[in-house]
């Protein structure tokens, strides 16, 4: 079997590397000055915001079928409300989520309404899966834990109700 090389372009030089198991031959591009003094990943520091995660959770648990909704019972009526204020209609994607960013881990805190039918554990294990998988790949941070927390169940009547709030008598 021929070696194969993995080829790549660096600011320094070409750095040949061969997949075949032989040892890798890396050439600094001699004459070429290094700026800067060595591996530009490590010449700052990215921060990512609580939001951005929380963002990229609330996303990731509302692609998994079963999952009708976010937040708890407030925190949805006050969206429902916000939803239909003019110029308030931009979908909170975050609604239900609470997240704790460190520098290299984060923890999770969703609250979520299932809908009437759907196997609960089966959806929260999905959701789990979904969200650890999304904020890792998008934020390379290390999801430590996602506590899922079911607040409500929702009724293939409940359609009535959520679409006109209730009216009260005086």
């Amino acid at each position: 079997m021929a070696d194969t090389e993995d080829r790549t372009i660096r600011p320094g030089g070409l750095v040949k590397e061969s997949t075949s198991g032989g040892t890798a031959a890396r050439s600094s591009g001699a004459g070429t000055p290094q700026r800067g003094g060595g591996d530009p990943a490590g010449r700052g520091r990215t921060t990512i915001a609580d939001g951005v995660v929380e963002k990229i959770a609330g996303m990731a648990a509302r692609d998994v079928v079963g999952v009708h909704a976010m937040g708890g019972g407030f925190s949805r009526t006050l969206g429902a409300v916000r939803d239909r204020v003019p110029g308030g209609n931009a979908k909170s994607v975050s609604r239900g989520v609470k997240a704790e960013v460190g520098e290299v881990q984060t923890a999770l805190d969703l609250d979520i309404v299932v809908e009437y039918g759907e196997s609960i554990t089966d959806v929260a294990r999905a959701v789990r899966e979904n969200v650890i998988s999304a904020v890792e790949r998008m934020t390379g941070l290390e999801v430590v834990e996602v506590n899922i927390a079911v607040g409500d169940v929702k009724l293939p009547d409940d359609d009535e109700e959520e679409d006109e709030p209730e009216q009260r008598l005086q």
